[in-house]
């Protein structure tokens, strides 16, 4: 049977709701249409971009009649830029839409008739949450600049003057950055024609230390003096730890070696008492006041006694693991990247943990070896990327046969996968799910899940 809507053409529509990935949900005839741009309430006329058998996208054309739920979006740049999509959204109905998100996945794809959810927890704060900010360096008819790709463009980057994700201080990071650069008359990287040579800064915070850490990332040449730049950076009382990284490659990437042009080679932040090395490279939650909640949750969630063996898998710099620790027998983490490990050792250095242990190795390859190091666990605490579990991980987690499994997810439709999976094929029940705003204004929403073996 046709789909009741061709491509080009233009439809008025009523936006339901939001789609995990932040589109209006709409309905032509009963068609559902992924609408760019519409949010829940909103009368719109959109242009049909794309036709699939289940369903078509489109994006607004014109907004015949707004919801009642838009807002005033504080950002001079809101719409131009692709960082934000939902500042114009009133911020109760962005977390009633990803509360609603997570508990459809659940009952569409996992099957759960009656999923045990539990009310989101909304962000502690709605702007200037985020303590690492990477932008691009562009030129613009200003002259060079930094800022985030144009809305929907990978090929164009826009300049910004102020960002609302990031504190005062990254703010003035980045304006002293570019002012340098103009100054030293540096050319913005031209990824089209591979010219050029500034691609990226990016700044680190840690929130709760006060320290900062920053790299600049070029293409290959050493055509800037490392003092001056450091000299401007120093003025910052919170910059510790300035980098330089070097990308050879056309890829837009900011996870490379680096050097260290001057100050300490990691900062620290703190999270739940616990002190962590950020490093260039190293993953940590973005937003820190809500990993904070992130983490309380995980912890709420095993009903640790002090007795139990925990495997922490995919531990990346192992905060959530040593968040555990201390109420465990024993820690065992598992994470596929060597650095990751690294600073996971030292971490549990730097707080006196003696019960948690971190190993690199492919959580799908590697579960049976980690299993004769340290016996069978008690608890797994799984905080997978956002393809989820998948394949030989997903099926060997669930071989492992441990009593209790909590899910953190930064994917619902993943989470709703694995959870099936491990529910029809192992035997665990889904007791709790509580999703979490980590990430106001965008389409993200993380959760935590428990699971207990019932067979």
């Amino acid at each position: 049977m046709a789909a009741p809507v061709r491509k080009g053409e233009e439809l008025e529509l009523r936006i339901d709701s939001l789609a995990f990935g932040g589109s209006g949900v709409a309905r032509h005839d009963g068609f559902v249409v992924f609408v760019r741009g519409g949010v829940p309430g909103d009368d719109v006329r959109a242009r049909v971009t794309k036709v699939k058998r289940g369903f078509a996208e489109g994006v607004v054309t014109d907004l015949v009649a707004p919801s009642s739920a838009r807002v005033h979006a504080p950002c001079r740049h809101f719409g131009v830029c692709g960082g934000c999509r939902f500042q114009d959204l009133a911020y109760d109905v962005q977390v009633e839409e990803k509360e609603r998100q997570v508990r459809d996945a659940l009952i569409r794809i996992g099957r759960f008739s009656e999923p045990p959810l539990e009310p989101i927890v909304p962000a502690a704060s709605q702007f200037g949450y985020r303590n690492k900010l990477e932008y691009s360096f562009t030129t613009t008819e200003d002259g060079l600049d930094l800022g985030f790709h144009r809305a929907g463009r990978w090929d164009e980057v826009i300049g910004i003057e102020e960002c609302l994700l990031t504190t005062d201080l990254g703010n003035a990071i980045r304006l002293a950055v570019r002012g340098w650069a103009r100054e030293e008359g540096l050319e913005a990287y031209d990824q089209s024609s591979g010219t050029g040579y500034l691609r990226h800064l990016v700044v680190r915070e840690g929130r709760n230390t006060g320290q900062a850490l920053v790299v600049l990332v070029t293409a290959p040449g050493e055509r800037f003096e490392a003092g001056y730049l450091v000299d401007i950076l120093r003025r910052f009382r919170e910059v510790r730890s300035v980098h330089w990284a070097i990308n050879d490659t056309p890829a837009e990437q900011t996870n490379l070696p680096t050097k260290l042009l001057w100050g300490a080679e990691a900062i620290e932040e703190e999270i739940l008492g616990l002190r962590f090395r950020v490093r260039p490279s190293a993953f940590l939650q973005t937003n820190t006041e809500m990993a904070a909640t992130l983490y309380e949750l995980a912890r709420e969630y095993a009903q640790l006694t002090g007795d139990e063996n925990v495997y922490d898998l995919y531990c990346g710099t192992g905060t959530i693991g040593l968040a555990l620790a201390g109420h465990a027998k024993s820690v065992w983490g598992l994470e596929i990247s060597e650095e990751a490990v690294a600073c996971a050792i030292e971490n549990a250095e730097l707080n006196g943990i003696e019960n948690a242990s971190f190993f690199a190795g492919n959580v799908g390859q590697t579960i049976e070896e980690l299993r004769e190091e340290a016996g069978d666990p008690d608890l797994v605490v799984v905080d997978p990327p956002r393809a989820g579990l998948a394949g030989k991980a997903l099926r060997r987690t669930g071989a492992l046969g441990a009593p209790r499994i909590v899910y953190v997810s930064c994917n619902p439709t993943t989470l709703a996968s694995d959870l099936q999976v491990l529910r029809d094929e192992y035997g665990y029940e889904l007791e709790r799910c509580r999703p979490v705003d980590m990430f106001p204004h965008t389409p993200h929403v993380e959760s935590v899940s428990s699971l207990t073996l019932s067979r």
